[in-house]
């Protein structure tokens, strides 16, 4: 599935400072807590739960923050609609990998066991 330049772009500009307070409410909303959030960040990226928080603070975009993530061998097993859009068929890799992060984050508030939404066999 094709998305467009200027989606793509509008991603690439995001950060994750910008949408952290989002996912908190999300996952909290639900009973889940920030520390299960942040081991949902940090097996996707390989970022520890620090280098997430100084990557925020310097509002990094989401274009950096995933070029210099080292994202888990096991992120193409997400799989499914977010956003309107099959995450398996976007073909921009930067959208795809923001999207892998919000499907994470929804299976979190969804109350999925931390084994499935970590792809653990």
């Amino acid at each position: 599935m094709s998305t467009s330049p200027e989606h793509d772009q509008k991603i690439a500009k995001l950060t994750l400072a910008s949408v952290w307070p989002h996912y908190i409410t999300k996952v909290e909303k639900k009973g889940r807590s920030i520390q299960e959030l942040y081991e949902v960040v940090t097996w996707l990226t390989g970022y520890s739960q620090e280098e997430i928080d100084q990557r925020m603070a310097e509002k990094e975009t989401f274009e950096i923050f995933f070029k210099e993530a080292k994202l888990n061998p096991n992120a193409s097993l997400i799989t499914g609609v977010i956003c309107g859009y099959r995450i398996e068929e976007i073909q921009t890799p930067l959208t795809q990998q923001v999207r892998y992060l919000d499907k994470l984050v929804d299976e979190l508030a969804k109350g999925k066991k931390m084994g499935k939404i970590l792809r653990v066999s």
